[in-house]
């Protein structure tokens, strides 16, 4: 009986650095899998060092290495999401190429996988060592507030570092959503997950590409496109904000009735009305972050462009 086909999907963005180091990691540990056939499948997202160039030289002297080069950047929702269509495999894991994903987990994955009857094997990070103590704070809020709003299970310390199954895969896939939000996909899917922990990995090489902004940007796109709670949460504030005037409105009538002469105080009247200024943009904003996707959407355009494959080699 032929071997099964498991299929490593590497995103990249400039990691010419740290390529080398990773081919070392992964090709030690899956020469040792004899039970198993690999195929490498990297993803270039638009790269702006010699990270093309590399992928060129593995996928000539590798028959079991393929990539896909993006026209230019285009994030690394899009690159997973191009990773998964381009593979093959029965089974399909997701790694980084800093080797922050540590590829010695994946023989006890894949046997979670094939002898404990899981449709995936997930990991999470157990500690944030080597990570500014500000950021790991606020990642934390993140998944706080995940938990409270939405309905989709979302894990504290989840890496996108995942074994999965084909079908697992091809559901993923039927998600062809613009605006993409990996985590919550794999959490709406559902399928029978095994956890793993570890600790924290720090970079073989390189920087990361993952400044606070971009994080911040990113768990907004996590929070809208998995939950509708801000918009409820606006229509909350709203309705609050108008009972509160209801009231302060009677109030006045009768202090001014009983006391006369007492409807003063301009400079408080300025700070509320630039609070409640304030609080009808806040509110505005949240609408218009959905707004945003809807328009997103409609327009339906690609989630990536291909500028390049091994094939074209």
């Amino acid at each position: 009986m032929a071997n099964k086909l498991l299929s490593i999907i590497v995103p990249c963005y400039s990691e010419e650095e740290a390529l080398p180091a990773f081919w070392e990691e992964i090709t030690k540990v899956t020469d040792l899998m004899s039970n198993i056939d690999f195929e490498f499948i990297f993803i270039d997202d638009g790269s702006k060092d010699n990270t093309k160039l590399i992928l060129r030289d593995m996928a000539k002297a590798d028959s079991r290495v393929r990539y896909v080069s993006f026209s230019r950047n285009f994030g690394k929702e899009a690159a997973m999401y191009a990773g998964l269509k381009y593979s093959k495999g029965d089974y399909v894991a997701i790694m980084d190429a800093d080797l922050q994903d540590p590829p010695a987990l994946l023989p006890e994955m894949l046997k979670a996988i094939e002898e404990e009857g899981y449709d995936s094997v997930a990991t999470r990070r157990v500690t944030r060592k080597g990570e500014p103590k500000i950021r790991s704070w606020f990642a934390r809020r993140f998944y706080q507030v995940m938990r409270m709003m939405c309905k989709t299970e979302v894990v504290d310390g989840a890496r996108d570092y995942r074994l999965m199954k084909r079908r697992m895969v091809d559901s993923i896939l039927e998600m062809g959503e613009y605006n993409r939000f990996f985590k919550g996909i794999l959490g709406w899917v559902g399928f029978n997950t095994k956890w793993i922990e570890f600790e924290n990995v720090e970079r073989v090489k390189g920087e990361t590409k993952w400044s606070f902004w971009k994080l911040f940007k990113y768990s907004l796109e996590g929070i809208t496109a998995f939950t509708t709670a801000p918009l409820a949460l606006a229509s909350i504030i709203g309705l609050l904000f108008c009972i509160i005037s209801f009231l302060a409105i009677i109030f006045v009538i009768v202090r001014q009735l009983i006391w006369g002469g007492s409807a003063y105080g301009w400079p408080s009247m300025i700070c509320i009305i630039l609070m409640l200024s304030g609080i009808q943009l806040f509110t505005i904003g949240i609408v218009g972050q959905y707004l945003a996707k809807t328009y997103l959407e409609v327009k339906k355009r690609p989630i990536y462009i291909v500028g390049e494959t091994e094939e074209d080699l």
